[in-house]
C-alpha cells in the first residue's frame, strides 16, 4: 500500500502538469483508443446469438486480460516507472479541467461556440440548449467525470495497483461504448454496464464525500437526499454534491436523440441560471478534490496500512 500510494502521488502530479500532450497522441494511439478498438472488434465479432451470455464472456475475458497485462507490466524491469507513466496517462484531471474550461471560454464568445465545446463532453442533444443549460451541462459533466475519470481510477490503482487500474479502465470504456440501452447493446452490453456500476459504486460516493470535505457537509447531505433520484445508480452522487457546493440546481429534463427525459432536478432549490463563472467555480471544485486526493495518498505513504485503515474507516462511517 505504501509503495502504491507513492506511485499514485507521482502519477497525479505528472498528469496535472502534463495532461494529454497532443504531440504524443497525434503520433501513437492513446491506450483508451486501443481499448476502444478492441471493444469494437469484440462487438462486431461476438454481438450475436446468445447476446447476454456472449457479452458476459467478453467482459470476463477483457477483465482478465487487463489484470494479466497489469501484472506483467508491473513485473518488468523499472516496473515502478511504467506504472507511474501509465497511471498518469489514464488519470484525467488535467484533460477534464481543460475540456470543461473550454466550455466557459466558448460561452463567453457565443452560444454556438459554447454548444460546440460542450458537445465534446456530453451525450445529450445540444441544439435546444440556452446559455444556462450549456453551463449546467458542462458542470454536470465535470462532476460525473471527476468521479469516473479521476477519483475511480485513482481509487482502483490504490486498491489494486496497475492491474486494478487497467481492470477499471477497460470496464469503464466498455460501458461507454456498449453499455447503453439500445436495441443492439441492451443484452450484449448488460455485463459491461453492471460491472461498471459495481466498480464505480464506492468512488462515486467517495467523490461526494471529497466535495463535502472541501466545501461543507451540506454537499454530502444533498448527495444522500438527491443522488438516488438520478437515472444512474452512481452519477447522481457527485452531481448532487457539486450542485450543493455551487448553489445550483442540476440535472432535470434534457433531450437524447430527440426524446426528452423526465429526470428530477438535483438540489432543486438552487439556481438554474448557471453562467461561465459557475463553470469556473466547478473547476475550482475539481482542483480542491484533487488536492484532497493527493493529501490522502500522502497519509497512506506516511502511515502505511494504518493510514489506509483510517481512510477506509472514515469512508465507511460517512457514506
Amino acid at each position: 500500500m505504501i509503495a502504491t500510494a507513492g506511485l499514485l502521488f507521482a502519477a497525479m502530479i505528472l498528469d496535472a502538469l502534463v495532461g494529454e500532450p497532443r504531440w504524443l497522441w497525434s503520433r501513437i494511439p492513446h491506450p483508451i483508443v486501443l481499448m476502444g478498438r478492441l471493444i469494437d472488434w469484440c462487438d462486431a465479432t461476438f454481438n450475436r446469438g446468445a447476446q447476454r451470455l456472449n457479452g458476459g464472456l467478453v467482459m470476463a475475458a477483457l477483465g482478465l486480460s487487463a489484470l494479466g497485462l497489469g501484472w506483467v507490466i508491473a513485473a518488468l524491469p523499472l516496473g515502478w516507472l511504467w506504472q507511474i507513466l501509465i497511471a498518469a496517462v489514464l488519470l484525467a484531471q488535467r484533460s477534464l479541467v481543460d475540456h470543461v474550461a473550454a466550455v466557459a471560454v466558448g460561452l463567453r464568445r457565443s452560444l454556438a461556440d459554447g454548444k460546440r465545446a460542450v458537445a465534446m463532453i456530453v451525450g445529450r442533444d445540444t441544439g435546444p440548449l440556452d446559455d444556462a443549460a450549456v453551463a449546467r451541462a458542462a458542470i454536470e459533466s465535470a462532476a460525473e467525470n471527476m468521479s469516473d475519470g479521476v477519483v475511480a481510477p485513482a481509487f482502483w490503482f490504490l486498491v489494486g495497483g496497475l492491474p486494478g487500474l487497467l481492470l477499471y479502465k477497460i470496464t469503464n470504456t466498455a460501458d461507454s461504448m456498449i453499455g447503453h440501452r439500445t436495441p443492439r447493446h441492451e443484452a450484449f452490453g448488460w455485463a459491461a454496464a453492471r460491472f461498471d456500476d459495481v466498480l464505480n459504486y464506492v468512488p462515486a460516493r467517495l467523490t461526494a464525500l471529497l466535495i463535502a470535505l472541501t466545501h461543507g457537509f451540506d454537499a454530502l447531505r444533498c448527495a444522500y437526499r438527491d443522488g438516488p433520484k438520478h437515472r444512474s445508480v452512481n452519477a447522481g452522487w457527485p452531481e448532487a454534491a457539486m450542485a450543493s457546493a455551487l448553489g445550483l440546481s442540476l440535472s432535470g429534463s434534457r433531450a437524447y436523440g430527440g426524446e426528452m427525459t423526465e429526470d428530477p432536478a438535483l438540489n432543486a432549490t438552487g439556481s438554474r441560471d448557471a453562467t461561465p463563472g459557475d463553470i469556473k467555480a466547478a473547476i475550482r471544485v475539481l482542483w480542491r478534490v484533487w488536492w484532497a486526493m493527493l493529501g490522502g495518498s500522502v497519509i497512506c505513504i506516511l502511515l502505511g496500512g494504518w493510514g489506509a485503515l483510517l481512510l477506509a474507516t472514515v469512508l465507511l462511517a460517512l457514506i
